[in-house]
């Protein structure tokens, strides 16, 4: 499953690849882009895990900027 999501207060590019990069760690992610200028996160996993990818997405989103959530 592909998703795209618009992200909230997301402040700065550097965030955005921090985001990016940690998310693409995460078990379960196929694909994942976090493009600052548009302020949205496309995401791709199995669409069994999907739910759970998403919650871990969202956790490491808190995690590098706290102000900054996806919205759904």
């Amino acid at each position: 499953m592909r998703r795209t999501f618009k992200l909230d207060e997301l402040d700065c590019a550097n965030c955005a690849a921090k985001m990016e990069e940690a998310i693409a760690k995460l078990p379960g992610v196929k694909k994942v882009s976090v493009n600052f200028m548009a302020q949205k996160m496309i995401l791709e996993a199995e669409d069994s895990e999907f739910d759970e990818v998403l919650r871990q997405a969202a956790e490491t989103i808190a995690k590098v900027e706290p102000d900054c959530h996806i919205v759904l």
